[in-house]
């Protein structure tokens, strides 16, 4: 992707904010790039009001520790007392050693980012995604990939993600500080 076309893609998903403020169900987004992806992945985080839902095989510095997105991670779970982080992670490695920056401010901010590792009898889905609230949702298909879809406003999308990632989350333990943690180098 030359650089003037990350400007143009953020603008088209600025655009999209337009539809969603008036009310207008938007069309769902096709994304081929990490660039898409990563300006995607800011969008819907920026539209959470409660609760951001993320499950992935691993943490993906290269999208989850982009500043940008950290930004807005940070802004969100400072806004409001009842904001919650909830991460479903598949590849657990050692986390003691670990520089990751989201890991570091789920360690300073327990109380509104939660890491839970999958269990291992639900660790059959290869994709990836990052659900706000019930209504905005990046999904990647493969996770390895960075083709996939993003809509920041359709509730049936994004719920239907949200119930599987519920499932998911329920029958998964939550982190104890002694267990491992995925983080990719």
């Amino acid at each position: 992707m030359q650089p003037g076309e990350s400007q143009q893609v953020i603008d088209t998903l600025a655009a999209g904010e337009v539809l969603a403020a008036a009310g207008t169900d938007e069309p769902l987004l096709m994304l081929t790039s990490f660039e898409e992806v990563l300006a995607a992945t800011v969008r819907a985080a920026n539209t959470a009001k409660r609760v951001l839902s993320i499950y992935t095989s691993q943490l993906e510095p290269q999208l989850y520790e982009d500043k940008l997105f950290l930004d807005v991670l940070k802004a969100f779970l400072l806004a409001r007392s009842y904001s919650r982080v909830r991460v479903l992670m598949q590849e657990p490695i050692n986390q003691a050693g670990s520089n990751s920056k989201l890991l570091a401010m789920s360690r300073r901010l327990t109380t509104f980012m939660e890491l839970r590792p999958v269990a291992p009898a639900l660790r059959n889905l290869e994709c990836a995604m990052l659900i706000a609230d019930d209504k905005s949702i990046v999904y990647r298909p493969q996770v390895r990939e960075w083709d996939g879809i993003a809509g920041f406003n359709h509730t049936s999308v994004a719920r239907l993600h949200l119930q599987q990632f519920d499932q998911m989350w329920m029958g998964s333990a939550p982190l104890r500080e002694d267990q491992e943690v995925a983080v990719a180098s």
